[in-house]
């Protein structure tokens, strides 16, 4: 079954890390996405753009709003995200427990619907 593991942080605190702040955690994705690939697990993944670069669509009465910026205000950004394939959602958690934005966010672990 897949899964969506949605990686969120906090971006203002991700923009604050120096170089040398940033080389560990760069490590561990990729320590982690190597994992996940060997494993079989991985199907997919991406990092975003920060927030600023986002654009939301809603259409209401017919009419198209589009609004610069994320769709919702948090303390937490959506960062990235992994699209897995594993037996069960106990695998996709112990995935998502694996993956180092755990350890300062959050990942939400959403299953897909196949359409």
């Amino acid at each position: 079954m897949k899964y969506l593991l949605l990686i969120a942080n906090e971006e203002a605190a991700m923009k604050a890390m120096t170089p040398a702040d940033m080389g560990p955690m760069i490590a561990a994705y990729t320590a982690f996405s190597e994992a996940m690939v060997k494993a079989g697990a991985m199907s997919g993944g991406e990092r975003l753009q920060p927030t600023a670069t986002a654009t939301t669509v809603r259409v209401r009465g017919g009419k198209t709003e589009v609004l610069d910026g994320p769709y919702a205000d948090t303390k937490e950004q959506l960062g990235g995200y992994y699209v897995i394939d594993v037996p069960d959602l106990d695998a996709a958690l112990s995935w998502a427990a694996r993956c180092p934005g755990a350890s300062h966010g959050a990942v939400e672990v959403r299953p897909i619907w196949s359409m």
